[in-house]
């Protein structure tokens, strides 16, 4: 059985974002096993799992991402009619990509102990942010 359920996150603010509570409340009880896939519907954001515990990741991937792979106002940048903050966000939401997809086990997420679903935020002012989750069972 596959369901599919959407899920509309409030706007964040540039950056990165732990997002599993909300997504996990919003999803209907999960099968005892399966997988649940989610997709964001946006190309100035993007998805991943990583670190959950320490709050300096979230720092550090800001930094890194905004500040040294893809920094704004680059002068060699074509697409700048949304802002000197979209096109970098588009390169930025490619590398980090636009969906996951986790095992679920007992009903359960089966992420590590530390790993949690991360709302990557390219944009200055991405506003709410669109997600499907689909289940698979």
């Amino acid at each position: 059985m596959i369901q599919q359920i959407p899920i509309l996150l409030p706007p964040f603010e540039r950056g990165f974002h732990l997002i599993t509570r909300e997504v996990r409340s919003l999803l209907p009880d999960l099968p005892k096993t399966g997988l649940l896939n989610i997709f964001i519907q946006h190309t100035s954001a993007g998805l991943t799992i990583n670190e959950n515990a320490d709050p300096s990741v979230r720092v550090d991937f800001e930094s890194v991402f905004n500040n040294r792979i893809m920094p704004e106002n680059e002068p060699y940048l074509i697409h700048t009619l949304e802002g000197s903050d979209d096109m970098p966000a588009h390169i930025k939401a490619t590398l980090v990509g636009s969906s996951i997809t986790i095992p679920i086990t007992n009903g359960q997420m089966n992420l590590g102990t530390w790993q949690g679903i991360y709302l990557c935020e390219f944009r200055n002012d991405g506003g709410r942010r669109k997600l499907v989750a689909t289940i698979y069972s």
